[in-house]
């Protein structure tokens, strides 16, 4: 067979083969709507149950009196001095410890994330703010007293040694002294907050910083911190919400000396001269239109900051 013959072969060949194209995989069947809606029947079965059926409880009770009759006495004895001192004083002790919770927990989580530690300290500083950030009530009330009471081991150990912690005005049963407190399960939550946060942040945003000339300050200041706002504020909201509602820790540690919102409403619903439930619930009501004002900012941020993580 002479050349040319074997060429218009190939060609003829060649025009009859096709590459295979690869095959598509099976579309996964479709779920049906009711399917879809059973995953999540029990979270809003727990919500009704657990959050809007006692809510709405709440609400029902503030308007009623002890003989269950319509009032609203209830809702007016809210602006009395005395409570509204419980909702200053509560609003500024989770403010406090909201900002100082941040403050302390972003270092600690930038200082194992982003400072360059070894691996071991970051496992251990986030093991331990798991622990740390559900450590309360009774129990932390009385580490706190054994350490820093009057006569705390590490009182005892100062005054030894010629400090005089409540000579120079320190007070462990004061607003300070339970903010101080507080702090201890407020970082570590802050710290497993911002941590995943603070892993988002790109390598290649900060290099591009570098390449344009942006100093550190100025990566941190233009950059980075726009970035972590979202997710900062969101935080802080957080810790001010976990405040807001402790009880267990304040009650225990001052025995109802710091008028709070928390102790007034066990008083009103446990108290024997101040028993009001009607009252306690028109306070319960108050706190939860707090709360949820606080989860409504929180959503709106968090949404903000997860539109940054994802690029």
């Amino acid at each position: 067979m002479s050349p040319a013959l074997l060429r218009q072969s190939g060609n003829e060949g060649g025009l009859g083969l096709r590459p295979a194209s690869p095959s598509s995989p099976p579309r996964a069947p479709k779920q049906s709507g009711l399917w879809a809606w059973a995953g999540v029947a029990p979270f809003f079965l727990f919500a009704l149950l657990f959050m809007l059926l006692p809510s709405l409880s709440l609400l029902v009770g503030s308007f009623r009196d002890a003989q269950g009759n319509f009032t609203l006495e209830n809702i007016r004895s809210l602006f009395t001095p005395s409570i509204l001192s419980a909702y200053s004083i509560s609003i500024r002790i989770s403010l406090v410890t909201a900002l100082g919770g941040a403050l302390f927990g972003f270092l600690l989580a930038y200082a194992v994330i982003l400072g360059g530690l070894p691996r071991w300290a970051r496992d251990a500083l986030l093991t331990f703010s798991g622990v740390a950030s559900n450590f309360a009530g009774v129990p932390l009330a009385f580490a706190f007293v054994a350490t820093l009471g009057r006569l705390g081991m590490l009182t005892v150990f100062l005054k030894a040694i010629g400090i005089d912690l409540y000579e120079a005005g320190f007070n462990l049963y004061s607003f300070w002294g339970l903010s101080f407190t507080y702090m201890y399960f407020q970082f570590p939550l802050m710290v497993l907050i911002i941590a995943p946060a603070l892993e988002g942040l790109k390598r290649e945003w900060r290099e591009a910083a570098e390449n344009l000339g942006a100093t550190a300050w100025q990566y941190w200041r233009m950059v980075a911190l726009p970035i972590l706002t979202p997710s900062i504020l969101g935080a802080i909201i957080l810790l001010f919400g976990n405040a807001f509602g402790a009880y267990a820790t304040a009650l225990s540690l001052t025995g109802g000396l710091i008028n709070l919102i928390t102790i007034l409403i066990g008083a009103q619903m446990m108290g024997d001269v101040l028993y009001n439930p009607g009252l306690g619930y028109a306070l319960s009501f108050g706190m939860i239109v707090v709360m949820a004002l606080n989860m409504v900012v929180y959503y709106f941020l968090r949404k903000r900051s997860e539109r940054w993580l994802k690029r």
